[in-house]
């Protein structure tokens, strides 16, 4: 018999805040992240904006030695981790570390540690290329520097599916409970992307929102959006096989009653135009779920806010909700966090959590004139209080993958 499993600890580190409750309370909120760039030049850049995260020491997080060896896309991984870990009340040394397993998620890994050292060897020569370069660069190197630190011996994996990342890996890590191989997972997505080659890359491709108000950049689902806001940031969660959870009275968020991922197998950069690998995954999700379309309350969408991913995900939610399309609640916290690129669907998936938990969704913010090719219900401006039962999270990355996840409210009752 499969395995019920329950979230039962969440690590934020966002453009909003460095920590789960305040990013959720700006979110509600309706608070942008978005602001100009600090740590880089971006005089010769048209787009000078991003969502960085604000007032985030590493040194804080690792110790000097580690600070020398590390890219930082680990550095936030390791921090947004000992924050979930936290908050879920795990003993470390871990009591199970046999069936307890890491996986996470980067859409570029540790870049800037490379972009580094190829400086090194361009400007100094290759003996002052750090030895720790080739372990330290790895997707796989926070998952094995978690496993080091922690003592968890269980299933141990890194995952890249670009922006659909976060989305990905938890349900491979749901998917690790569910069928026996551990009982408690460490998961999530991490992404260290406000360096300028990747926004000077982004911004060759037009994928950026150009606006005079960073705040203001990104409009998912508004007529006059034109592209995505580059954000960094993790989100890791604790996912734990709810027999477990029980056992020790651990707070439950939600639980995870299906994920699916499946690739359009037609373009590096464009979506299907009909959105069929994101239809594809939201159809299987439910499927696994074993719940109809109707019983979906919200939806929080990719919503990059770039012209083509919003029109293709509406139609894609048409073509999977029919009718009940223009009764579900949809939004899109990419307007308010921008997109944390391999982080982005771990983020999404910890906020509809805590929407599961709360009872509230929030808003997508700067939609003001609705696109007629995207006509459902964005939840515009203002969060909105409304009984939710499932909500699910999907995920659109370039290269054609997609991702979706079901969560379910955890009552009592339901032990």
């Amino acid at each position: 018999m499969d395995k019920r499993v329950v979230i039962t600890g969440i690590g934020m580190l966002t453009p909003l805040a460095n920590s789960t409750e305040d990013t959720w309370e700006f979110l509600i909120n309706g608070k942008s992240g978005i602001d100009y760039i600090e740590s880089f030049d971006t005089s010769k850049f048209e787009c000078k904006y991003g969502g960085e995260l604000k007032n985030f020491k590493s040194g804080d997080h690792v110790d000097e030695k580690k600070l020398r060896r590390l890219d930082r896309s680990s550095i936030l991984a390791i921090a947004a981790a000992r924050q979930a870990i936290e908050d879920a009340n795990l003993t470390i040394p871990l009591s199970d570390a046999e069936n307890t397993g890491i996986a996470l998620g980067t859409g570029i890994g540790g870049a800037h540690l490379l972009l580094e050292n190829d400086n090194k060897l361009r400007t100094k020569g290759p003996r002052r290329v750090s030895p720790f370069l080739i372990t330290h660069m790895l997707p796989d190197t926070a998952s094995g520097l978690l496993s080091i630190e922690l003592g968890a011996f269980g299933p141990n994996l890194a995952i890249t599916a670009a922006c659909a990342t976060g989305g990905t890996v938890i349900g491979e890590a749901y998917e690790i409970i569910k069928r026996g191989d551990a009982n408690t997972m460490i998961t999530g997505g991490f992404e260290a992307s406000m360096h300028p080659i990747y926004l000077a890359a982004f911004q060759a491709m037009k994928a950026l929102a150009i606006h005079e108000n960073p705040k203001e950049a990104c409009k998912p689902f508004d007529i006059e959006r034109n592209g995505f806001t580059l954000s960094e940031g993790a989100t890791i969660l604790v996912l734990e096989e709810l027999d477990s959870a029980l056992k020790r009275k651990a707070k439950i968020y939600a639980e995870v009653v299906g994920s699916a991922n499946a690739a359009d197998g037609f373009d590096m950069a464009t979506p299907h135009e009909k959105g069929r690998g994101i239809t594809l995954a939201m159809k299987r999700a439910l499927e696994k779920s074993n719940i109809k379309p109707s019983e979906i309350n919200y939806i929080n969408a990719h919503g990059s806010g770039t012209p083509i991913n919003d029109k293709v995900e509406t139609i894609a939610i048409k073509t999977i909700f029919n009718q009940h399309a223009s009764k579900l609640a949809i939004s899109s916290t990419k307007s308010m966090i921008g997109h944390m690129m391999g982080a982005t669907g771990a983020a999404e998936t910890a906020i509809i959590a805590l929407a599961c938990k709360e009872q509230i969704i929030p808003p997508t913010i700067n939609l003001n004139k609705h696109d007629p090719d995207c006509d459902l219900d964005y939840v515009p401006g203002i969060a909105r209080a409304i009984n939710i039962n499932y909500a699910m999270s999907t995920s659109v990355g370039l290269g054609g993958h997609n991702a979706a996840i079901i969560l379910k409210k955890w009552s009592e009752n339901d032990k």
